[in-house]
Formats: C-alpha cells, structure tokens, sequence
C-alpha cells in the first residue's frame, strides 16, 4: 500500500475515534501528505474539530478543510436572533473586550471591532463559532498596539521558542517589521507549530503574524 493510502485510512481513523465528531459523511483524500476533507458536518465546531483530528496524525503536511456546513431544521437561526445570541456570547465572555461587535448574513458571522492582543481576537472567533446557527466566522478584529518596538518582539520571540520544552526554537527564524512577525523554519508536528505561531503572538505589539513553517517529518 502507498504512502497516501495509509495515511488517508489513518485520518480517517482518527476522525471516526474523536467522539465530537459524526465522520460518516466525510470524505478524506491524500496527496503527497496534504490531506483534503469533503462532505458534510452538522456544525461549524464540528468543521474546525475535524481538522484538528487530521492535524494530529503523524504525516500530514497541510490539510484543505472543504467541509460543508449543513444545519439541521431545527438548528437553522434567523439573522437577527443569531446576531443576538453571538452579541450576547461575547458580552458575558471576559476574554473579549467591548469594542468587538458582530454582524450576521445568511448565517455567517462577522466579528469587527478591535482588540490589544490576538487571544481576545481567537476568543472572540472561538465565542461565535460555538452559537448554534453559525456556518462560518470572518475575524476582521483589528489588532491594535501603540508604538510597536521591532528589536524588543524579535528578541522577546526568540526567548520565547528556545525556552518552550515542546519546541526545537534553533530551527525557526524570527524576522520583523514594526508589528509584523514572519516565522520560517520546519517542525516535527502541526503541535509544534501551533505553539509557535502562539509564541509570536503573544509578544507585545504583534498585529500580523505570517506563517512561513513547514511541518516536516
């Protein structure tokens, strides 16, 4: 059996071993090791928990999440209920600050507003991907730092990779420009890359952090 074959039955073991999951209409297929999900799902939780079980077997490069949306009648919201029920969700999270606001069309969420740092940004993503009646979430929070020192994020990521027990910081480089962060390297696991990308956001004054890792077996 090749390569792409064993691979496709593992993603598609996971899928059926994660119990978030209903991985009967979904459809999984390999290529070099980048994995390509299609069918269907009943919630946009469920989307975003199938690529993290894809994620999370060994051999996959990059993952295509073509996964479709599809409500149950009973879970179909209008706009405007939906848009309140999200407004809501975000006001009694404390992780989210005030100045982000949503809008709804059709049943995709648009999150606006702004925020100091990304977490309040994942939080907020996070809060409205989880109201019943959602199919997608557009994150157009604008992350905003005053005066954004170049020398003091480069060298904070930096320490922050070489001290972090689940990451091999020497293979990663850090180059910045006021609050842009480029990160390029390669990592043994997409683990190990989202802890990476999680360093550099966490530095003070980052407001786009763009992802040049490669996840390399």
């Amino acid at each position: 059996m090749s390569f792409d074959t064993d691979l496709t039955a593992d993603v598609s073991d996971e899928l059926f071993w994660d119990p978030k999951l209903d991985s009967t209409a979904i459809a999984v297929s390999a290529d070099d090791g980048k994995i390509t999900l299609r069918g269907t799902v009943g919630s946009l939780r469920e989307k975003r928990e199938a690529r993290k079980a894809a994620e999370r077997v060994f051999g996959v490069i990059s993952i295509d999440n073509q996964l479709q949306v599809k409500l149950m009648n009973d879970d179909k919201r209008a706009d405007a209920e939906l848009r309140g029920d999200v407004l809501q969700a975000l006001m009694l999270d404390s992780l989210v600050p005030k100045t982000v606001d949503a809008k709804v069309e059709d049943g995709f969420v648009t999150l606006s507003g702004t925020a100091n740092w990304q977490y309040q940004r994942d939080e907020a993503d996070f809060v409205a991907s989880n109201i019943v009646g959602t199919l997608d979430v557009f994150d157009e929070i604008d992350v905003q730092h005053p005066n954004p020192d170049a020398d003091a994020i480069k060298g904070g990521i930096e320490s922050a990779l070489e001290r972090n027990a689940r990451l091999d910081g020497h293979r990663l480089r850090v180059k910045t420009a006021g609050g842009t962060v480029t990160i390029k390297g390669a990592v043994r696991s997409w683990a190990e890359h989202d802890e990476a990308i999680a360093a550099a956001w966490a530095a003070p004054g980052v407001r786009h952090v763009e992802d040049r890792i490669d996840v390399e077996y």
